[in-house]
């Protein structure tokens, strides 16, 4: 790893940077005191950056790349609890565990940027606006993680894909990575399976399914979603628009 050096441009562009400044105003000089903390790592795929059942003390901003956040059960199947994508946060919730509950693979290659949580949190005293930030983004996560709850729990396999792929566009859409109505989703159908809760085969009958109803096109990794407004009908979809973190109170001299 090496210290960060990056210029004000290429900062205001970081998926993790737009992500805050959606939901609050950050100056220069708060960005730059969060970069002096971070080094800059590149992840290789299939790598394991958390490990569930061990100690995990760092934050880790995705700048590019996949992973997946899972729980490897002890008859061997795998569930993705969540994937995580450009904009992310490696770290949350394990961090704040005594001991990660969940494993984190990069699905593709990564690069991040590190913080160690200490510094993070001391960055939180000094200032504020940092711990707000991540605690409107741990709320993000909340609600997509019940929403796959939902999904596995009870949509039918048409209908959670079809809320699936609009979840993957609107996350990647908010930070710049989607945009009129299509994405890049590197991804095998051996990881959608095991986000969704279905088999391979069945997976592959569905995204079917989809297509020959003229409502995505696939190819190469690149998907199209040619009718949102019947996908979003179908996967019972709503767009997750959190409020910004209301402004700091004015406080009066001498008061």
């Amino acid at each position: 790893m090496h210290r960060q050096q990056i210029s004000r441009d290429r900062l205001k562009r970081h998926p993790f940077v737009v992500r805050l400044e959606r939901y609050i105003a950050l100056s220069d000089e708060d960005l730059v005191s969060l970069w002096q903390l971070v080094e800059a790592e590149s992840i290789a795929r299939r790598r394991d950056l958390v490990v569930d059942g061990y100690e995990y003390r760092k934050l880790c901003f995705v700048e590019s790349g996949f992973a997946a956040r899972y729980k490897l059960l002890r008859n061997g199947k795998r569930q993705i609890v969540n994937l995580v994508l450009p904009g992310d946060v490696v770290g949350l919730p394990g961090s704040f565990l005594e001991k990660a509950h969940y494993s984190v693979l990069a699905l593709t290659d990564l690069r991040i940027q590190v913080c160690p949580i200490q510094d993070y949190v001391q960055l939180c005293y000094k200032r504020p606006q940092f711990a707000l930030a991540l605690s409107w983004l741990a709320m993000h996560e909340a609600i997509v993680c019940a929403e796959h709850v939902i999904d596995t729990g009870r949509r039918t396999p048409v209908e959670r894909l079809a809320h699936f792929l609009l979840e993957m566009y609107a996350r990647l859409e908010m930070v710049g990575r989607a945009a009129q109505a299509s994405f890049e989703f590197p991804l095998s159908q051996e990881v959608m399976s095991d986000a969704l809760g279905l088999s391979a085969p069945h997976l592959n009958r569905t995204l079917a399914k989809l297509r020959s109803d003229g409502l995505i096109k696939v190819s190469n990794h690149h998907i199209v979603l040619l009718d949102m407004p019947q996908l979003e009908m179908i996967g019972h979809f709503q767009p997750l628009n959190l409020t910004r973190v209301p402004p700091a109170p004015n406080v009066e001299r001498g008061s």
